[in-house]
């Protein structure tokens, strides 16, 4: 099993940081690789037209890998809501169907398809667990003939509750509907195999789990999904854009596959060197160890707030990298604060507090946390 990585990060041994859900700290290797690219704009002389190029198709390709996914179906995105609305614009959907998204799931996946239900009519129908054994038991009651989109996540990102994305897929194959979904709080944590989900749409931010910088991301289009509309209509995305000097020969036809959605301006010197170097560390660790680590990480920290009388997501429900914990009522409104005064840093959402450890953490890190929590609670 992976041991603390803390050492491959800039971070003060009195801070005690739980809050991958939030967003990540850089790793040390992305912070010298953003560096460099950043000056790299200070001699614009030396960036030739393979710079516009290379850098692009490298963080392509690697998540490919991490996904188990083909480099041509991979896009570049600046957000999730941007790859998101690029799906919604390319999901069919029958007048007097349904949309079918979570309660409470994250707004990037939800307000396009608010738009296409006011634009077409269509009906919005929200899940939320209640009394059924899993969130993953509550979709499938719900996904039937009338349902036209999934949209969904791998992880509900206010409490950590898991979907089985698998059975989601094959009752999608069923009865015709597209699965489109928002992989932000589980890619690069969770092991998530493209092959066998086989997602229409799927996009993810790399600020988070991917351990990447903001403003950067990834659309994944099935083969099928590939010959839709982009949100823009981009120089470099066209045929033969590499010849510069003939690129005021317009055309109609695209590069094959998903590049036709990259976003513009996507050749980001100063930002994509750090999108791959934190590929690269997660690609050596492996995303099955890191699920292992963060597994074993969080199991620990469950049978300790479990004996605090907390009430956390069941673990046979929640996702091995993601720890929920109910916020009780009389500490909901300073809880947060007094923890952060002792430099322990977690984040609350929907009246759920999000413990999210990571790599970076140690065994003190998490001593200390239930130290400081049970003089409070």
């Amino acid at each position: 099993m992976l041991s603390s990585q803390r050492h491959l990060f800039n971070i003060p041994q009195e801070v005690v940081y739980l809050n991958t859900a939030y967003m990540s700290p850089f790793l040390n290797s992305v912070v010298e690789a953003i560096d460099k690219g950043v000056r790299s704009k200070a001699h614009p002389w030396k960036i030739t037209i393979s710079n516009f190029y290379e850098d692009i198709e490298k963080a392509r390709t690697l998540f490919s890998e991490l996904i188990n996914s083909n480099p041509e179906n991979i896009a570049i995105i600046p957000s999730a809501s941007y790859g998101i609305q690029i799906a919604a614009n390319n999901v069919k959907i029958e007048a007097g169907k349904k949309i079918l998204i979570l309660k409470d799931q994250f707004p990037s996946n939800v307000y396009p398809w608010q738009r296409i239900s006011q634009e077409t009519g269509c009906h919005i129908v929200r899940i939320e667990q209640g009394n059924f054994e899993s969130l993953t038991d509550a979709i499938l009651n719900n996904l039937d003939e009338t349902v036209s989109v999934a949209a969904l996540p791998n992880v509900l990102w206010t409490n950590g509750s898991l979907i089985d994305l698998i059975q989601i897929r094959s009752r999608c194959d069923q009865i015709g509907c597209a699965l489109v979904l928002d992989l932000t709080q589980s890619a690069g944590a969770v092991w998530t195999d493209f092959k066998n989900i086989r997602p229409d749409f799927a996009v993810v931010a790399n600020y988070k789990w991917m351990l990447g910088p903001y403003t950067t991301g990834f659309l994944y289009a099935s083969p099928d999904r590939c010959e839709g509309m982009p949100l823009e209509e981009g120089w470099i995305t066209r045929k033969d854009s590499k010849n510069f000097s003939n690129l005021v020969k317009y055309t109609d036809n695209y590069e094959i596959g998903a590049i036709r959605y990259d976003m513009g301006e996507r050749s980001n010197f100063a930002l994509m060197p750090g999108v791959i170097a934190a590929l690269e560390q997660i690609k050596l660790w492996e995303i099955k160890n890191i699920e292992q680590k963060l597994f074993s990480q969080n199991r620990f920290l469950g049978k300790k707030l479990t004996g605090l009388g907390l009430e956390i997501t069941d673990e046979k429900q929640r996702a091995p990298h993601f720890l929920g914990v109910k916020i009780p009522n009389d500490f909901r409104n300073d809880l947060l604060s007094k923890l952060s005064e002792k430099n322990i840093h977690l984040s609350e959402r929907g009246g759920t507090i999000r413990i999210t450890p990571h790599l970076w953490n140690t065994q003190e890190d998490f001593e200390k946390f239930i130290y400081e929590l049970k003089k409070l609670i």
